[in-house]
């Protein structure tokens, strides 16, 4: 079974208005609008994964009668990479609020003064069970794919979900084929505003944005 990938600015939408100004040099360092847009596409994101769930309908007593509803009747864990997800994950919530939350912290650790060679490291998780559920595994940049598999590892600690959507918003090639290829394809789907060709010596997303954290929060020691 293949996995779907579903790359969301293939499609004109306002979506591109997001990821323009994110990108732009001249926008991006205002850390308040680059938070609000990296937000907004979790909203956007959000919304274009609510159509893949199952739905049930329900009847919703009105003040003048009965309205049968359709809502979704899956349980969802939306957990994000802390900190760039942070923004990210609050989107996400915007719109799917009834979602139980997860995170998990990691980080690289660079093996010398180059900045070329590093190992990721998981130092922290917080979450529910995740036991049957849908997990949202959300991270705004996935440069290699490193940081998403060894939090689903870590996560799994807390149960095998039976479905997994993987979301992030700027993802390179490589990291993509490298999800195909670790997560079971026949319970994975992977959602991405953009698809950026080259990962460069240091491991960043070309042409990218840059730090997502930095931007989003300043830069740290």
């Amino acid at each position: 079974m293949k996995m779907t990938v579903n790359h969301l600015s293939e499609n004109n939408s306002l979506l591109n208005q997001f990821l323009k100004e994110i990108r732009s040099v001249d926008i991006q360092h205002d850390s308040m609008r680059f938070r609000r847009n990296i937000e907004r596409i979790g909203e956007v994101m959000a919304y274009e994964i609510s159509k893949s769930l199952a739905y049930e309908t329900e009847q919703v007593k009105t003040p003048l009668g009965i309205a049968p509803t359709n809502v979704t009747s899956e349980k969802l864990v939306v957990a994000s990479i802390l900190r760039a997800g942070l923004p990210f994950h609050t989107g996400m919530l915007n719109y799917l609020d009834k979602a139980e939350n997860a995170f998990v912290s990691a980080y690289r650790e660079y093996v010398d003064d180059t900045h070329e060679k590093f190992d990721v490291h998981v130092e922290y998780i917080a979450s529910p069970n995740i036991e049957g559920k849908t997990l949202l595994l959300c991270d705004p940049m996935l440069a290699t794919g490193g940081s998403m598999e060894l939090s689903y590892e870590a996560l799994k600690s807390k149960g095998i979900p039976a479905h997994i959507h993987i979301a992030c918003v700027i993802a390179s090639q490589r990291a993509i084929d490298h999800i195909i290829k670790i997560f079971p394809a026949e319970k994975t789907t992977i959602w991405v505003a953009a698809i950026d060709p080259i990962l460069n010596e240091h491991s960043y997303i070309v042409p990218g944005l840059g730090d997502a954290g930095d931007l989003a929060y300043g830069q740290k020691l």
